[in-house]
């Protein structure tokens, strides 16, 4: 499977209703609607045939008319906070021709535009039916109780010697329309199905928005961005060393 023989679309999802952060994608961060860092950074990642807002409200049809991108209206049953994500993808899919869908997430905001472009080069170079975005963790961890990549009577290992932590943050997840479409009518899920990949970003690419003190943490994530690095300094007892 190659780009040249392949329509690829960028989705957005825009529901109105949000439980934790009243109407989150539409909140102010440095000056823009949080919305507006995702379609930015797809337009930039200039990978995408067609770019569209999914929202189940036609107020968000105001802001693709503004950033110039498609508008797609779902049905408001998709709308709910109960309405899982396959069948928000399954409706896309029944309503556009395209081969492969990119979800790209409204309110991971730091997200890239290379790694867009990055995950959907990995996507076709290596056939795959679904995809989602990682970050690793160099961390003691537990399920419940119980440890997954250290043993309780075993000497405390150093977090460099650990087998890091693989956490699915969401900021990207795609699909092969053909394969998704089959897996969903099959059995009623498809996000992870076929062939999976997971593609790593940045532990900054994979920061989600669900209250007001993550924007307020990302809004400072991106001042210090913009300032140039310091140099590394040191307390002056080193120079007693």
């Amino acid at each position: 499977m190659s780009k040249k023989n392949k329509k690829i679309f960028a989705m957005i999802p825009a529901r109105i209703g949000s439980e934790r952060l009243k109407y989150k994608n539409l909140a102010i961060l440095k000056n823009k609607p949080l919305i507006y860092y995702a379609i930015n950074s797809a337009k930039k990642s200039k990978i995408f045939d067609k770019i569209f807002l999914n929202s189940d409200n036609s107020l968000f049809k105001k802001i693709s008319d503004k950033y110039n991108i498609q508008f797609y209206l779902r049905k408001k049953k998709y709308g709910s906070s109960n309405t899982k994500s396959d069948t928000v993808v399954n409706d896309f899919f029944s309503n556009h021709e395209c081969d492969i869908l990119v979800w790209v997430n409204p309110i991971a905001p730091l997200i890239q535009a290379h790694e867009i472009s990055g995950a959907v080069k990995f996507f076709i170079q290596n056939n795959l039916n679904s995809l989602i975005t990682v970050h690793k963790k160099f961390a003691h961890s537990l399920i419940g109780s119980k440890p997954i990549n250290f043993k309780f009577n075993q000497v405390f290992a150093k977090t460099q010697d650990l087998k890091p932590i693989t956490i699915m943050n969401y900021s990207i997840m795609m699909w092969k329309k053909e394969s998704f479409i089959k897996s969903f009518s099959k059995n009623n899920h498809a996000i992870l199905h076929g062939k999976k990949g997971f593609y790593e970003i940045s532990d900054n690419s994979a920061l989600i928005v669900k209250y007001a003190e993550d924007l307020e943490l990302i809004s400072k994530i991106m001042d210090s961005s913009k300032k140039n690095k310091s140099k590394l300094r040191y307390d002056k007892i080193v120079n007693d060393i």
